[in-house]
């Protein structure tokens, strides 16, 4: 089976879950950019609870551009405040000094485009946990996936209900405040679980 995948911002749980198994996966380059999905942002637990960073983008000249031809916009240091909110929230966490000199540097550099930033990240991320999946990029839109194509490019999404129901719970730096936070970006299960983090993706 054959997994599509739109590309992600430092992508939910349950998106390196379907990276480990099966393991092959098309991500959807000719896919019309979306607002308010996982293309552009990622969702951490803070100490006030759930925080969503998002990546402002360059407005497209017309009301469809493709996700690959989108343009990461340089106003608001963005950068600078993404990665004091994940240091805010992961610095005390057993792993985030381990892993933080690997994801600092995106933090630091100017990357152009979105689909580029968020694919040097998963690459890195899928180094990280140890993972070696199969992942081919579509040369044109999949209007039509095949039988054996598991078409997740939109379900994926922070205001749908997740794909899988059984996320294995793991320690949470502020669990005790607000329980067990299931699904949010991969750097909350690395940060948390370091080397350990790939075995909650096996189902």
């Amino acid at each position: 089976m054959t997994v599509l995948l739109s590309t992600a911002y430092l992508a939910p749980v349950e998106y390196y879950r379907l990276l480990v198994n099966p393991g092959q996966a098309i991500i959807e380059t000719a896919d019309n950019y979306v607002k308010q999905t996982y293309r552009n942002r990622c969702i951490i637990a803070s100490a006030n609870g759930w925080q969503t960073l998002s990546i402002p983008v360059v407005k497209p000249d017309s009301s469809k551009c493709l996700t690959k031809d989108i343009r990461i916009a340089d106003h608001g240091e963005w950068r600078h405040l993404h990665w004091n909110a994940i240091v805010s929230a992961y610095n005390s966490s057993p792993f985030f000094e381990y892993y933080a000199d690997d994801f600092r540097p995106f933090y630091e550099k100017k990357i152009a485009f979105l689909f580029d930033f968020n694919e040097q990240l998963r690459e890195m991320v899928c180094s990280l946990l140890d993972i070696s999946p199969t992942v081919s990029y579509s040369t044109g839109y999949i209007h039509a996936p095949q039988t054996d194509e598991w078409d997740l490019r939109e379900a994926i999404h922070p205001k749908k209900h997740p794909v899988f129901q059984d996320c294995k719970p793991y320690y949470q730096v502020f669990e005790q405040k607000y329980g067990f936070q299931a699904n949010l970006s991969i750097i909350d299960l690395l940060f948390n679980m370091g080397t350990e983090a790939v075995l909650l993706l096996v189902p």
